[in-house]
């Protein structure tokens, strides 16, 4: 979803030449292929990492040892191998999850490593967390120039629908349709609806990337510090999960009642980014959690048979 909105607005900003591999031809996770990639590719002015095993709450829990080793693996050898092929400018996206559990709100930068982690999601963060220490140790010890952004929950075109595996718009995006199509009476939420979540448009967090990755070297240390160097991307605002839910039932015009499965978890109580230093260097989103929902909602009803084989 991210690499395809990057590419979407790098092709719109006409940057000269953007070099690409699908899964198929290149494994991140393998140490050889990454670093033929970059034999063969040894001209990049500057990289966008933005691969990533992601996943909600239910695929965290469920595959704990993948989310660390796939996401430490793909970041290890895309950074250390820039480094080796002289790549000087590199951004790492990586995950509002980094934050500990009851982190104070709405959560700066300086949250980072100041307490517990969420218990479901703490293989991942660890990943995440691992990511932006790679890039600073590099710039500390080679001179790069890595950055890194931490986006709040991302939803968009092309996101990951799978039915069990996805994060919390894609599932109810789906779910809702397919009741909608069903004539389904009723539809379960997991959780009470009572935690609070920050969401951004996929395209909102790609014009931020390429807006921090354009800055100055200067503007960008004046805001960061060599051992605290991430920028918070979020939209500023939060709501409740009941609220999501009433908002993608007003978009997807589904009828039916909503029940709520409080035996479920609900994750960290609430998780709203402090994106103050963003602010300060003046970027601002575009669009309303509505039009961003709508517009995701538009791409589901248009691609539903390619996503529905998805599982």
């Amino acid at each position: 979803m991210v690499g395809s909105a990057l590419m979407r607005q790098l092709v719109k900003d006409k940057k000269n030449e953007i070099i690409t591999a699908p899964r198929e031809d290149l494994d991140l996770c393998n140490q050889q292929q990454v670093a033929d990639f970059f034999t063969h590719n040894n001209t990049f002015d500057e990289i966008y990492l933005s691969a990533a095993r992601v996943g909600g709450i239910h695929a965290n829990e469920t595959y704990p040892a993948e989310f660390i080793y796939e996401n430490l693996a793909m970041e290890c050898n895309v950074i250390h191998q820039a480094w080796q092929s002289g790549v000087k400018k590199l951004l790492f996206l990586g995950s509002s999850c980094i934050y500990p559990r009851l982190a104070t709100q709405p959560m700066k930068e300086s949250e980072l490593m100041n307490g517990k982690l969420e218990p479901t999601n703490e293989p991942y963060a660890v990943a995440k967390i691992a990511g932006i220490k790679l890039c600073e140790s590099y710039n500390r010890q080679y001179g790069t120039d890595y950055r890194s952004v931490m986006p709040t929950n991302l939803f968009g075109p092309g996101d990951n629908y799978h039915n069990e595996n996805s994060h919390v718009i894609p599932a109810l995006l789906r779910r809702f349709h397919e009741a909608k199509l069903s004539g389904a009476n009723s539809i379960t939420i997991w959780g009470s609806g009572k935690s609070l979540r920050e969401f951004l448009y996929v395209d909102d967090m790609v014009r931020a990337s390429i807006y921090i990755m354009n800055l100055s070297t200067g503007e960008y240390q004046n805001v960061t510090n060599p051992m605290l160097s991430h920028i918070n991307v979020g939209s500023g605002t939060d709501c409740s999960i009941a609220e999501l839910v009433a908002l993608i039932q007003e978009v997807t015009g589904y009828e039916g009642s909503i029940n709520y499965d409080t035996s479920k978890p609900d994750g960290a109580p609430r998780k709203l980014m402090d994106s103050s230093k963003l602010q300060s260097l003046g970027w601002r989103p575009q669009y309303t959690l509505k039009q961003g929902l709508a517009l995701t909602y538009q791409w589901l009803v248009e691609n539903f048979e390619q996503v529905s084989k998805q599982d």
